[in-house]
């Protein structure tokens, strides 16, 4: 039996971010040797969704020139592996839900500051849509896809 039964899901938010050149915004997590992912995180109570992802953008890369282009149709749900229950969100949850958004970038690449008050990422980088199921953990590989599945018809 899972110690994640008794625990409910975190609310979070997404955000696939493209460039002019439609490739897909990632950044490589301080906290694990090779991850990379979108920015995400926690929605705050009473916090409407979209504000959430923009607040959560701002937070983890400085970039605040975005034009929102379409909410996720549904909201995305991940379990995590049994081995960081209790390790994050300080034991809480056992996964997250999210409502994802799809942006454009229209600002410049040296608007991106990772050195942020509470730094998430070490790096980051631009990625064609097709490269990011092989970066993310493979946890959230499924959603990564669905993702895609939902969004790519946006970006071409």
């Amino acid at each position: 039996m899972s110690k994640s039964n008794n625990l409910p899901y975190r609310q979070g938010v997404g955000v696939m971010l493209f460039n002019t050149s439609k490739q897909i915004f990632v950044g490589k997590r301080i906290d694990n040797k090779s991850a990379w992912q979108m920015p995400q995180g926690g929605v705050d109570r009473n916090e409407k969704a979209v504000d959430a992802a923009r607040r959560e953008l701002q937070e983890e890369t400085g970039i605040i020139s975005i034009k929102i282009i379409k909410q996720s149709d549904k909201t995305y749900t991940y379990d995590l592996p049994d081995n960081l229950i209790g390790k994050i969100w300080k034991g809480k949850f056992k996964g997250q839900t999210q409502t994802w958004f799809l942006a454009e970038f229209t600002g410049k690449d040296s608007e991106i500051k990772l050195d942020q008050k509470n730094p998430e990422f070490k790096k980051w980088k631009w990625v064609d849509l097709k490269e990011l199921p092989n970066l993310i953990v493979p946890f959230k590989k499924k959603l990564y896809q669905d993702l895609i599945d939902e969004f790519k018809a946006f970006i071409y």
